[in-house]
């Protein structure tokens, strides 16, 4: 689970992020703050992996907060959700190591991909292994090799992301060997039930193939993943 505080001074936006969080997968909410001294003191006290964090605020704003956030550092990563558009403003964020900029009024679908975004970038950091190009790419730009094709005659159901379904393909393009499903889930950085929606399109448009084995009693034991030649 990812702990995350909310620093936002309206109660309506604060009650909405923290609603929108709560119903992604992997994400716990730890604190919630209405300014931005008092932001500070609650990222200090407890550790968060993610602060969510507005710009226009008392005490502190927002460019303040993080600013001091990166002077302590304190090791926290830092999503913006905010009415601030101007250029300054973003780029002050940006250098100061924010990892996303949601201008308002946003939906849920727009916060989902942030973090859904994080969530992958963090599960492929964690691990204890050399990334290529194509995965730094990836992770920095959110760009996929134009070699990595997905010819698929269908439109993606709704939920699913082009990028996504990309990410899917370059990391079974990449393996020796067919897969479970939770293994794929894994290396791309999705929830099981997730990588289960993309393999399964997938395998509708004859980009993979999934193998089941069943128990004796006839339950699904397991699924595998193999790209088709």
């Amino acid at each position: 689970m990812y702990r995350v505080v909310l620093i936002e001074d309206d109660p309506m936006v604060l009650e909405v992020n923290k609603q929108f969080v709560e119903r992604i997968p992997g994400f716990e909410i730890v604190g919630t703050s209405s300014n931005g001294t008092e932001g500070i003191e609650k990222v200090r006290k407890l550790q968060p992996d993610l602060v969510i964090l507005d710009i226009y605020m008392p005490g502190q704003n927002g460019t303040e907060v993080l600013q001091q956030i990166r002077s302590e550092q304190l090791g926290v990563d830092a999503i913006v959700i905010t009415a601030a558009n101007d250029i300054p403003t973003i780029q002050r964020m940006l250098h100061q190591g924010a990892v996303d900029y949601i201008v308002k009024p946003f939906k849920f679908e727009r916060v989902q991909e942030a973090l859904e975004n994080y969530q992958t970038m963090k599960r492929r950091l964690s691990k204890d292994t050399n990334l290529s190009q194509a995965e730094l790419d990836q992770l920095l730009h959110g760009s996929v090799p134009n070699s990595v094709s997905v010819n698929v005659q269908l439109d993606l159901p709704k939920g699913l992301q082009e990028l996504t379904m990309k990410q899917v393909m370059l990391f079974l393009m990449q393996q020796q060997k067919s897969l479970s499903a939770e293994e794929v889930a894994e290396g791309v950085g999705l929830a099981r039930v997730t990588a289960r929606r993309y393999l399964e399109f997938l395998e509708k448009s004859k980009q993979v193939k999934l193998d089941l084995t069943y128990g004796g009693i006839g339950r699904r034991q397991s699924l595998r993943v193999g790209v088709v030649k």
